[in-house]
């Protein structure tokens, strides 16, 4: 377990290298993603698969006393997951506006903005000196209301590029994000007393998952992924992601709140969970509609670390 944990460091120090790797590998030696990408498992994709097992790590790490916490908080952990659901899926709309984006690119933007939290933010939070138990419940909160709020946001803001089937999106949505986590809550629950060996070792499970994700999003889309159109999503992506922070931090300031509540709103309404909105892409969507997400999930971890390197030195 001690080598599944220092492996697991190093990947999570590096892994914006790992995933430039598997960019590479996806695009000059795109077979074995585009398998991962096509196979199924029953009506389930093999990457929904992956996504559900990093989310049943999500879900084996939390107990009883994680929603206690909510309860004792509950305005500061509302009031985040409501700037989350606000901020980011209208900036999506804007930017996709601004830049006239249409088709599998808007949807992809707007997919990635109505996201719940990523996970990495409850890292960045922890190495910024952020409130990681406030950071904790609005990412719980977030993603437990994804199955509603992410199609009811989309069929919203995307409607007119793509129909969207609100009813087998929440199915599929709850599926994959809500019964592996309450799963994963049971498990711990149960076997409390032998169960820290599976905790230790899940981190560096659900990141080879995620990178593996990203390998069969971007081999499904590996003969466009250097179009020029594909291209210019990256400052797209990327100014989504700094406005998030922005308005996530002064949305904050204007509450009032303290330095590290700040800074953990901030890093909840800044960072998605890409890997679910690739996921649904592929199921839903055309596998074009997934490259935002992917290209998110690279750039989110740069400007995540780099943030938090700066709070943490001031």
């Amino acid at each position: 377990m001690q080598k599944a944990k220092q492996l697991s460091d190093i990947i999570n120090k590096f892994f914006t290298l790992f995933v430039l790797l598997i960019v590479l590998i996806a695009l000059f030696l795109p077979k074995p993603g585009t398998l991962i990408a096509t196979t199924k498992v029953g009506n389930l994709s093999a990457v929904s698969i992956l996504l559900m097992i990093v989310l049943f790590g999500m879900g084996i790490t939390l107990t009883p006393a994680d929603f206690k916490r909510v309860a004792q908080k509950p305005v500061q952990a509302l009031m985040g997951t409501v700037a989350h659901y606000v901020i980011m899926p209208f900036l999506a709309f804007l930017l996709v506006h601004l830049f006239g984006l249409t088709g599998a690119a808007a949807v992809g933007v707007i997919l990635v903005g109505s996201a719940p939290s990523g996970t990495a933010s409850n890292v960045m939070s922890f190495l910024a000196g952020g409130d990681v138990a406030l950071d904790v419940s609005i990412g719980l909160l977030s993603t437990l209301l994804a199955p509603f709020m992410l199609p009811l946001l989309l069929k919203m803001l995307a409607g007119k590029w793509v129909d969207v089937p609100f009813q087998s999106m929440f199915l599929s949505a709850f599926e994959i994000v809500v019964i592996p986590v309450a799963l994963g809550l049971t498990v711990h629950m149960v076997f409390q007393k032998h169960v820290q060996k599976i905790i230790n070792v899940m981190p560096l499970v659900s990141q080879v998952m995620i990178v593996l994700i990203i390998l069969a999003v971007l081999s499904a889309n590996s003969k466009t992924i250097l179009a020029v159109s594909t291209l210019a999503l990256i400052p797209i992506v990327m100014l989504h992601n700094l406005l998030g922070y922005l308005f996530g931090f002064l949305f904050a300031k204007l509450l009032k709140m303290d330095t590290a509540q700040q800074k953990a709103i901030t890093f909840e309404v800044g960072m998605q969970d890409s890997a679910l909105a690739s996921t649904l892409a592929i199921s839903f969507f055309e596998p074009a509609s997934a490259i935002s997400a992917v290209i998110f999930s690279v750039w989110h971890n740069i400007s995540g670390s780099v943030l938090a390197s700066i709070w943490k030195n001031h």
